[in-house]
């Protein structure tokens, strides 16, 4: 049974992102392995989520097996995030870390890479958890696209890549931990491992929970200004015999009070 002492313990919001072929998803897992070594509770977790419905159309997408609009498409990457956002909420509160590879911030360098206002882009994220710690394997486009199993795709090409990284560097600020990709893959897991180590003990030991952290808690790794109009989408998209409707409904300024990636 679980102390009185470590009713309030909560696990830690741990985001790596990058572009395509940074090698995420390996130091995520190496990421996992380690924190249950050590015996802390911790689940890996990706975006997109192709498990889900929406994730399903997702992948379709991501595979070039359907077209769908960019705003469409934009959305349902969101709409992805926020059909995961309770059990995300209760997973963190009961005190499992959460290891997330890719989150909002990958939603907004890669649509807006495509030519989409990055204020719009930034939108639908409004409300989602903000991350304990980000961390950025920082890698050239040129670098990663020399890597095996490059180009599987639809955006693993080198000129929208190129987009993303540029995007990339106006979402990173002083919060981002910036790690060199092109290091031997253990000494970029030695890099990580202390970095969220040291996260998950700082949670551990008060810091706030995500979802109510203040307007200048580290929390909130992305600035994202506020919008002063409202958005309302409904998309209604025919997949394998099935027609799904989503509708996002956003009203900023009015709806979060909070930074972006925080809620109320």
């Amino acid at each position: 049974m679980e102390s009185s002492e470590n009713v309030n313990v909560r696990g830690a919001l741990i985001v790596l992102e990058g572009l395509d072929r940074s090698g995420k998803t390996s130091q995520c897992s190496r990421l996992h392995s380690y924190l249950a070594e050590q015996g802390i509770p911790a689940e890996l977790w990706r975006f997109p989520d192709r498990n889900t419905c929406v994730g399903q159309m997702i992948s379709s997408y991501l595979a070039n097996k359907s077209q769908l609009d960019d705003q469409a498409v934009h959305l349902l990457f969101s709409a992805n995030r926020w059909e995961k956002r309770s059990l995300m909420e209760n997973k963190l509160k009961s005190g499992t870390t959460l290891i997330v590879d890719r989150y909002s911030y990958s939603g907004v360098a890669f649509s807006s890479a495509k030519g989409l206002d990055i204020e719009w882009c930034k939108a639908p994220e409004r409300g989602l958890l903000a991350p304990d710690l980000v961390l950025y394997l920082d890698i050239s486009p040129e670098e990663a696209a020399k890597r095996g199993g490059y180009g599987g795709e639809r955006y693993e090409q080198l000129e929208f890549q190129r987009q993303v990284s540029q995007q990339y560097r106006i979402l990173r600020d002083g919060t981002w931990k910036i790690i060199d990709a092109c290091l031997p893959v253990e000494d970029v897991e030695k890099q990580l491992r202390k970095l969220v180590f040291d996260c998950i003990i700082a949670c551990r030991n008060g810091n706030p929970c995500p979802h109510c952290c203040s307007s200048n808690n580290s929390l909130n790794a992305v600035s994202f200004s506020r919008l002063n109009y409202s958005i309302h989408f409904t998309i209604s998209i025919c997949y394998s015999s099935m027609c799904i409707s989503i509708c996002i409904y956003l009203m900023y300024p009015y709806m979060y009070a909070t930074d972006p990636l925080s809620t109320n």
